[in-house]
């Protein structure tokens, strides 16, 4: 477990500098230390963002490497460029906004380094919309490599701000890619189409922010467009079939174009479980 990681983060004008304060206070205070962060600015931030980060980097003096980008590009493109910046083979992804568990990057490492053949590896997440100590919902993913590979048919096998990954292995596939909403999953399918092996940690290792904002982002006419976009890669590349691309497009026509209220609904009940 004394290989040194890079943590990859991208930060947009959009975040919050109390939220963005708290993912950045649970990367450091880790029980097992990153050798650096990553962190791109996509796009020119807010004041207050700027200085969250200027006193979080004069606080941990070389922890930080900052890369500035001038234009917002989306993060696929922040990320592709991010992931070439990491000094090192493993690389531990982050969001702005959610939490880590203090454990999570020990156990993470120590399970890829009784694991060598694991190139990616996620954890399970607990959802929350207020209070990170009160979950409302959490998502149990498939944990070994065969049911990642079933469950990629269907649905995204990771949650991104979970994931450990190794920086040879994602150059290798094709990096991060401009594909809107879809930027992590899109990589994933290519790793797992390169042979490579990936595993999820059966443990509640991040709390991830949850509001009705991140449920209406994923409808309306524009996500389906792009959900459908990327349902016809998967079938290009050989990944699912006639009837799984049949199928998950129908099965996505209809959860993209409902209600607002009731694809919340949808997604609390049917496609989370309740808090552990």
């Amino acid at each position: 477990m004394g290989e040194k990681f890079s943590v990859l983060m991208s930060l947009y004008k959009n975040e919050k500098p109390a939220y963005l304060a708290q993912a950045l206070d649970s990367v450091i205070s880790q029980t097992v230390k990153p050798a650096e962060i990553v962190m791109v600015k996509d796009g020119s931030l807010t004041e207050e963002l700027d200085k969250t980060l200027e006193k979080y980097c004069a606080k941990y003096p070389g922890l930080f490497k900052i890369v500035p980008f001038a234009q917002n590009r989306g993060l696929g493109l922040a990320l592709r460029d991010g992931v070439v910046e990491c000094s090192f083979e493993l690389i531990a992804r982050m969001d702005t906004d959610d939490i880590c568990k203090p454990e999570r990057f020990e156990k993470q490492l120590n399970y890829l380094e009784k694991h060598k053949d694991i190139a990616l590896l996620g954890t399970w997440i607990k959802e929350f919309s207020t209070c990170p100590d009160k979950p409302d919902s959490v998502t149990n993913l498939p944990y070994d490599h065969s049911g990642i590979l079933k469950f990629a048919k269907k649905r995204n096998p990771f949650r991104h701000m979970t994931v450990f990954y190794k920086k040879s292995v994602v150059l290798d596939s094709g990096n991060y890619r401009d594909f809107l909403w879809f930027e992590d999953y899109d990589l994933w399918v290519r790793i797992l189409q390169k042979g490579y092996k990936a595993a999820n940690l059966p443990d509640y290792l991040v709390n991830v922010r949850a509001d009705g904002d991140m449920f209406s982002r994923r409808g309306g006419l524009k996500y389906l467009k792009q959900d459908l976009l990327f349902q016809k890669f998967l079938y290009s590349i050989g990944y699912i079939s006639w009837a799984n691309y049949t199928y998950n497009c129908l099965v996505r026509m209809v959860i993209r174009l409902m209600p607002n209220q009731i694809r919340t609904m949808f997604y609390k009940v049917v496609l989370r479980e309740k808090k552990a």
